[in-house]
Parts: structure tokens; sequence; C-alpha cells
């Protein structure tokens, strides 16, 4: 077991909008950097206390991490996971799952490929009692992502009892073109009261360039995920469209954020499935939020929903893409704006990235947010799965040690609207 280390956050000047719902206690799962690979992807699902494989009278928390090699762009390797059965006090050692080891695989005229799964997402699913996890598919050639590729949304179950995931698999969506490259890596999802799952994906045909994003409604029947219908296509003309969507619920209404490489997009539905025309991500005095090319994903609360996210404008330019300080803040649920002066900082920068990261319900009194410092800059030149060579020192210069941060966020009002009951 490693001991977690605690970070209590004092008042900064990002802090002056501390918001009286939630406080935040900031301590690092484990840390320390080999200057080869770092930790991704850290996101975490939680099974509540006396459920299957869990008799204790304190949630499980299982979280799912990846190693990342530094060498390439987006190249990973086999699902770890960590856990912690104290409140996130102590953690396991990662454990590897060979159930998503790459593996070979061919596509049209390709061979010699490999597969595998990224982007992974565990949460809890109330109805079945299982943590359901879901990313995507990411194909390799030599070691590089291929980039003409098809994608999948792929799934696993996890055994709460041998702390194992079963053989990950895809949903089988409709056979149409624009779904061959479809997945639901980074995606927030959301289960109904029945048991139905609502899934961001985003999708486009292998030679196109621009996304779209739909959610489906699926439903878990004998251990498979089971497609049922999809709803508005949404896109936007710019660069890559619209992708890594991520949804809640505040009330009776369904909030899609949603990323694109100049701005962050909001899209509400009253149904889950048809929604309104994107609207671009602004502050409440019209500002844009300066949040671009890196994903929003939600803390929801039975009295309020909050968006964490990063931007620009707050002493980040040496920052890639401007993906840290993390903030979370309020948002207006009518007129769908960030309220400015809710604002605050949940994770701080030490000079590397934490624009990709999960929100976990723990309980009615506490949620988490979960990320790692990414310990990669750009090369001498930025092309996907090319083998560059970078200056990591310049990381550790500034503080990074690939820690993997959780966020506790403690509600000083309990959490009614949590999935894990």
């Amino acid at each position: 077991m490693r001991v977690s280390i605690a970070i209590f956050l004092f008042l900064t000047p990002f802090l002056a909008g501390a918001d009286p719902l939630y406080d935040i206690e900031l301590t690092v799962a484990r840390q320390g950097f080999d200057g080869k690979m770092c930790w991704v992807h850290a996101r975490a699902g939680a099974i509540p206390p006396s459920a299957p494989g869990n008799p204790a009278s304190s949630p499980l928390v299982v979280m799912t991490l990846q190693k990342l090699d530094l060498t390439g762009s987006d190249v990973f390797h086999a699902l770890n996971e960590i856990r912690t059965s104290d409140g996130g006090k102590t953690w396991t050692d990662p454990q590897e799952h060979e159930s998503f080891a790459r593996g070979p695989f061919s596509w049209r005229d390709s061979e010699d490929l490999e597969i595998t799964v990224s982007d992974f997402w565990p949460r809890w699913h109330a109805q079945s009692g299982k943590l359901i996890g879901f990313g995507h598919t990411v194909v390799y050639e030599d070691n590089r992502v291929k980039l003409l590729r098809p994608r999948g949304a792929a799934y696993a179950v996890y055994d709460n009892d041998k702390h194992s995931w079963s053989d990950w698999q895809t949903v089988k969506l409709p056979k149409f073109p624009r779904f061959e490259n479809a997945g639901a890596g980074c995606s927030q999802r959301y289960d109904l009261s029945n048991g139905d799952l609502l899934i961001p994906f985003y999708f486009k045909k292998p030679e196109e360039y621009q996304y779209s994003t739909t959610v489906m409604r699926a439903r878990f029947e004998d251990g498979k995920i089971h497609y049922v219908e999809h709803g508005s296509e949404l896109t936007v003309p710019v660069k890559r469209g619209l992708y890594e969507p991520s949804l809640a619920k505040l009330g009776d209404r369904f909030y899609l954020t949603l990323r694109n490489d100049d701005h962050g997009y909001i899209s509400v539905s009253d149904d889950g499935l048809t929604y309104s025309e994107p609207k671009k991500w602004t502050f409440d005095d019209g500002a844009d939020l300066g949040n671009y090319n890196t994903q929003q994903h939600w803390v929801s609360h039975s009295d309020a929903l909050f968006l964490v996210y990063t931007r620009r404008g707050a002493n980040n330019d040496h920052i890639t893409r401007h993906r840290a300080p993390l903030f979370i803040a309020r948002i207006d649920p009518d007129k769908l704006h960030v309220i400015r002066a809710s604002e605050q900082v949940l994770v701080p920068e030490n000079g590397a990235r934490l624009g990709n990261f999960g929100v976990t319900e723990v309980s009615e009194n506490e949620s988490w947010v979960t990320v790692t410092e990414w310990m990669q800059i750009p090369g001498t030149h930025e092309g996907r799965g090319e083998r560059l060579k970078r200056d990591m020192a310049i990381l550790a210069r500034h503080g990074a040690d690939n820690r993997i941060w959780v966020a506790k966020i403690r509600w000083n009002q309990p959490n009614r609207s949590i999935p894990i009951h």
C-alpha cells in the first residue's frame, strides 16, 4: 500500500470565488517520474459499501490509468488500476490487466497492426451492481498511432471479487459508414433510473477529418452493452468538429459539454437524446471561456452543476494548449454560461498538462476529480505518431513529477443525485 499525500488548498487569487456548497482537499495518490514513461488517464469508479465485492462500510474506489511512451504521440500501453478502501489515505500499487494488452489487428489492406483500448472511464452501474468502463480502441502501426484507422466504442466489466476486468468488447452500432470510426473515449456517461445508459460518443468516416457527436441509449444485458437508439448528430464547421463529449443532468434537463479545437461548446436536452444547437462556452460577462482543444467534464450536485476545465489567461502560456491548472466553476443552468465569480483552481499547475481527467461520485458527501501530470512537451515538430526528441527536464524544473492528483470535493449539503445507491 502507498500512502497518499494530503495537500490542503488555501486561498489564492484564483480561489476568491470559493463556493459555499463545497470544500476542497487536494491529495496525491502517488508520484515519481522515470523520464521514459508516465501515467495518464487517471479515472475512477466507486463500488458502494455493502455492494458485491465490497463488504466494507466505506466505498471501494477503483482508479484506472495507463502508461504513456514519451517517445511518441498517444502511444499507450495496457490498462492498470490502483484501489483505495479508506477514502484515499492509502492506495494499492498499480496492477496491470493483461486483458487490455495490445493484440494483433488487421484492417482493409493493412497487416501487422496492433490494437488496444485507451481513454477509459469506469463508472458504477447501480442496476447491475457492476463497474462498467467505456473508452475507445486505438490502432498502432510500428508503435505509432495509425492515422487512417477504424475506431470502436469499447467497454469492459469489472469483477468486484477478483479485481479484474473482462475482455474488452465494442458496442455493435448500426453499420453506417460514418460509424466506422466511432468511440466513447474520455466521455462521461449518465445512467437512467431504469438502468439504461446514455453514452455520448463521437464519430466520422475514417477518411474524413471532422467529427460529429451524438448520445446513444444502450442497455446492459447478459454481460454486454446493447445499442438501442441514438439522438441528434451535432457538429460545427470548425476544424475537427465536436468530440470527447460529457453528459450530466440537473433537474429534468440534460447538459452536454463538447471539445472543439478552437472553443468548448455546450448543448442541452429535455430527453437525453435530442439536443439544442451547440453554443460556445462563455463567462457570464460574455467573454469566451478560453477553453480550446481540451476536454471538459461535469461535477454534479443535486442543487447545482459545475464545469471542470482548463483555459487561457491564467499565467499559463508555458503549458501546452494551456492545459493547466484545472478550474472548477458553477454554470448557470438556464443561461448556459460559466459564473466567473465562482471560478477557483481545483488542481494547480506545476509545468505539466492536466487536460485528461475524470470525475467520480464517491458518496453523497464527496466527489473526486482525478488527473495525472502529463510529462510530455512538444518536440521540434508536432506530428501525430512521430518519434520526437523532447527535453522533459523542463517539466521537472517547474516542479512536475507525474503526480496522480485526487481533488476531493466535500459537499456541505448531501448530494441526492449520485448514481451509486
